[in-house]
């Protein structure tokens, strides 16, 4: 039978791994297509240097993208290029070519993909990016399909490798996070600038899309409270320890009286969660239902598990250009997307962990205990590690439960006071996992 013919734009890890995959595992993908895949075209600026794998026969090598896009035999555009600018281009190209597009781009569908669908629907073509989020956990397919029957009322992931190694490397050597983040660097999990990854915004991406997915809303980066790791020193897994927690960055989307919170931050959980276990560079989901309850997903999030995303949304759309279904699943799960705005973050009650540097004197925990009182904070524990420096003494307050407003109120009040050496940090305590 025919084979059905793909052109990648873009050979960096993600479209060397694809190309591995189709060559190395092309008789199994044959076998369960019933035909072949066939790589006709490649795109890369420095595609005379790459590998291409011989396995896949002759192949048109290009440094120019819209040749791929034009290429007569191309049926399946895969947009790997990463970005919002160069990759809108790809793909706006691809639908204006009636031809289907395989994407692993979070930032230009969490930017623009209902928009994009639509779009491709209107040209009779599908569009997919399963590699979007969690590389080689099949999480779009499992809220899109899967448990597609259910409510999903609350869900939390480690969505972010390069932050997860970081911090359980912290937790595990007592390293800060500069040396940590050099190591993320040095092993390719990071990028020479690895705000993305650190202050939360790659991870915010993935959220906006999996937010789509489960709740059914039209998310924007923008609507999500996002704040990174930066802050996260060894003391505080040592605190984190002692209260039988410890910390991750935890993307989050939960129902509420209110309306539906979303946050990126790091946070205090207990070691008795499944999510407290996930270590390295690896990704979690949970998700609860208000019918099936708990689920949990986990792997690996990069490398060759997001090719073989790739892969398999690959074969997905080859399905459908042989079938011809006209009635095709929406990669966001809803035919329309709802435009309920997320409620603000400040309307969440948790408890807090508010770890402090100070130079000590008299009276500070009564000082500090008079400001939660003012705000209706009670205190839950007061928690010193020994320290022989009195000029920059760490210690801790965890409160019982409270809004996020009051909290930060309290802060910006005890930030103020001429004894604190920076900041509080405040972390919310996540027990609802």
């Amino acid at each position: 039978m025919q084979e059905v013919n793909v052109g990648i734009v873009g050979l960096g890890n993600v479209g060397s791994s694809t190309l591995a995959i189709l060559s190395e595992n092309g008789d199994q993908i044959a076998l369960k297509l019933g035909y072949r895949l066939k790589v006709v075209a490649v795109c890369s600026r420095s595609v005379h240097s790459k590998h291409i794998p011989a396995g896949l026969g002759d192949v048109f090598k290009t440094t120019d993208w819209r040749e791929v896009v034009a290429h007569p035999d191309v049926q399946i555009v895969a947009e790997l290029v990463g970005g919002t600018s160069v990759a809108a281009q790809i793909v706006d190209a691809a639908i204006a070519n009636h031809k289907s597009v395989v994407t692993a781009n979070k930032e230009l569908m969490a930017a623009c993909g209902p928009e994009i669908w639509d779009r491709a629907i209107q040209a009779g073509i599908n569009l997919a990016m399963e590699a979007s989020v969690c590389g080689g956990i099949p999480i779009h397919a499992v809220l899109r399909e899967g448990i597609s029957g259910d409510r999903v009322q609350a869900l939390y992931g480690i969505l972010n490798g390069t932050c997860n190694y970081i911090l359980t490397e912290i937790e595990k050597t007592g390293a800060d996070m500069e040396t940590m983040i050099a190591s993320a660097q040095r092993l390719g999990y990071a990028e020479a600038d690895p705000s993305a990854d650190v202050d939360g915004y790659d991870a915010r991406s993935k959220l906006v899309l999996l937010a789509a997915l489960a709740f059914g809303e039209k998310i924007t980066a923008s609507d999500i409270f996002v704040e990174g790791i930066r802050r996260i020193t060894p003391l505080d897994f040592q605190y984190a320890k002692a209260l039988k927690h410890t910390i991750r960055l935890i993307c989050g989307g939960r129902k509420t009286p209110h309306g539906l919170i979303l946050f990126v931050r790091p946070a205090l959980i207990p070691t008795s969660t499944i999510l407290a276990h996930v270590q390295g560079p690896y990704n979690a989901v949970w998700v609860k239902g208000m019918f099936g309850e708990d689920t949990f997903y986990y792997g690996w999030g990069a490398g060759h598990p997001t090719g073989v995303a790739v892969v398999s949304d690959l074969m997905r759309v080859a399905r459908e250009i042989r079938g011809g279904s006209p009635e095709r699943v929406s990669p966001f799960a809803h035919e329309r997307l709802g435009e309920n705005k997320p409620v603000s973050v400040k309307l969440q009650k948790r408890a807090y962990y508010l770890r402090f540097r100070v130079e000590d004197r008299p009276g500070i925990i009564a000082k500090l205990a008079g400001i939660l009182a003012s705000k209706n904070i009670g205190l839950e524990a007061v928690l010193q590690e020994p320290c022989d420096t009195k000029n920059d003494l760490p210690f801790v307050i965890t409160t019982e439960q409270t809004s996020e407003q009051s909290i930060g109120e309290a802060i910006e009040e005890m930030s103020r006071l001429d004894f604190m050496r920076e900041a509080p940090l405040a972390l919310p305590m996540e027990t609802a996992l």
